[in-house]
């Protein structure tokens, strides 16, 4: 019989696999705070369980690890970027970053992407596989053992589109945000997506309370489709119909990322059409100067081409923000460290 991951059980889910196995109701209870509040890596460090469970529990179970194959330290911030190798060998990669509120992590959902983004070096290589809810769980529970202290934010954010993974996100977010567990609020985890229409009418019928965000990236369908794949199958009315469900749905405001690329979508002209859509919708405005690929040949956004895009959304009362950008002295493009340990790892075997 193959075991079954545990940890990417919610308490639900491993109370009827606890009762299954003839054992009492409250040893789910326990067996959760092990994995998900003192996130202990065995079963034969769950003291309080008998010798028994415990190894009951071992033959009929697994709990997924990550190692970690590579961490750069910003000098300039102290943001960390962790390539994790998975326990099949595959590498995914986590952000640390550090702000006044608190410590927030950003993690992968997949290995790989398969949604195309021309700006984004997640998507070269294509999608290898969905991760588990453990693995994305154990991305924040590994972190926060690394730098002993608490993490009170999580951003979806960064290798993967989330919303590709949606079985498995959804069971993430009841499991991290669950009271039993050490548990992350819902309104400090952020999921993000590329405009997967239907997808993001599904997660408005879970009525979470993350906050969502849109990669717009452009202000028209024709420029969004020279970007991102995605424009070919939804239109940037149907992704904000869409968002306004969300926001009716779960009463959060809506965020959209715009990535500006020089003398591409970073003009006045592309500004006041974007305006023109988000006007009067109660959102956010998130500019990112983009981070350069090698292997692309976009270019970030003048520093004053970024500022004027702002004060013209600003000027139609659009409630906007320069992202900060922590890092700036590691490798900040998202997929870019996994990328090089993935290659480094390939050269190791041969």
């Amino acid at each position: 019989m193959d075991r079954r991951d545990i940890k990417s059980m919610t308490y639900l889910e491993l109370e009827q696999a606890i009762l299954e196995m003839g054992e009492k109701k409250f040893r789910s209870g326990q067996i959760f705070d092990w994995l998900h509040k003192k996130r202990v890596c065995s079963f034969h460090d769950m003291t309080n369980l008998s010798l028994a469970l415990r190894t009951q529990l071992e033959e009929n179970f697994y709990i997924p690890q990550l190692r970690k194959a590579e961490c750069q330290i910003s000098k300039l911030d102290g943001t960390r970027k962790y390539a994790f190798a998975l326990d099949d060998n595959y590498i995914i990669e986590s952000v640390l970053m550090r702000y006044h509120y608190g410590n927030s992590v950003c993690i992968s959902s997949q290995v790989g992407c398969r949604m195309g983004c021309r700006f984004c070096a997640s998507t070269l290589d294509g999608l290898a596989r969905n991760l588990s809810a453990a693995e994305m769980l154990e991305q924040i529970y590994y972190i926060q053992r690394d730098i002993g202290e608490r993490i009170s934010h999580v951003v979806v954010m960064g290798t993967g589109e989330p919303l590709d993974n949606m079985e498995n996100l959804v069971k993430f977010i009841h499991i991290l945000s669950d009271e039993k567990s050490d548990a992350i609020g819902q309104r400090n985890i952020t999921v993000s997506t590329c405009g997967l229409v239907p997808k993001i009418m599904a997660l408005a019928e879970e009525k979470l309370q993350v906050t969502l965000v849109l990669s717009l990236h452009a202000p028209n369908d024709e420029l969004r489709r020279t970007m991102m794949p995605i424009a070919n199958r939804y239109t940037i009315r149907q992704c904000l119909d869409a968002c306004e469900f969300y926001f009716r749905q779960t009463g959060r405001r809506i965020s959209y990322e715009y990535s500006l690329v020089n003398g591409v979508n970073d003009g006045p002209d592309q500004a006041d059409e974007l305006a023109g859509l988000l006007q009067g919708k109660n959102c956010h405005v998130n500019l990112i100067p983009i981070n350069p690929i090698k292997e692309r040949d976009y270019r970030e956004s003048l520093p004053v081409n970024v500022e004027n895009f702002k004060k013209r959304l600003e000027k139609s009362g659009i409630n906007v923000t320069i992202r900060r950008r922590m890092g700036i002295d590691i490798d900040s493009a998202c997929g870019q460290l996994r990328r090089k340990v993935a290659q480094n790892e390939a050269e190791r075997r041969r």
